[in-house]
């Protein structure tokens, strides 16, 4: 009988031992990453005022975004989020790298930016732009009489 309660104990321990481990690994965050960055030493080898569009494209590929306005420029950019759980992804570390050209398409500056250094901007806004503002509800209300022609809407 002794031995059958060992047993039952050593079970029940293993148990309890698989069950906590997989409520721990469930609790732990999991991180995603995006985008793509060139390797530092690849982005060294560039010489601003010599390198052109082709050469950049040639040296560290082609970014994923250019400049909207006349092709100003190159951004590489990578973030990694953080998943936990139920909550939404949280963004832990962003690097973008922005890369200039002129109006020969040169060279013209290379730029690192982090996380620290951006902020939140809007690149779309899907709000319907409201064309009554600052005109209260009354206002609204009595500024329709006398638009309205009443023998129009009897037939008249």
């Amino acid at each position: 009988m002794s031995y059958l309660s060992d047993r039952v104990k050593r079970v029940g321990q293993a148990v309890a031992a698989i069950t906590l481990a997989i409520a721990l690994t469930a609790c732990s965050a999991t991180y995603r990453n995006h985008g793509y960055m060139p390797v530092k030493e690849d982005v060294d080898l560039l010489v601003v005022g010599k390198d052109t569009r082709e050469t950049v494209t040639e040296a560290i590929g082609k970014p994923g975004t250019q400049g909207l306005l006349s092709d100003s420029g190159y951004y590489f950019v990578r973030s990694r989020f953080e998943h936990y759980l139920y909550n939404a992804p949280k963004e832990i570390d962003r690097e973008v790298l922005a890369i200039s050209f002129d109006s020969k398409g040169r060279v013209e500056n290379i730029e690192r930016f982090g996380l620290e250094d951006g902020r939140v901007v809007v690149l779309e806004r899907r709000v319907t732009a409201s064309n009554i503002k600052g005109v209260s509800f009354l206002r609204q209300l009595f500024g329709s009489f006398g638009r309205i022609n009443v023998a129009e809407q009897f037939g008249g």
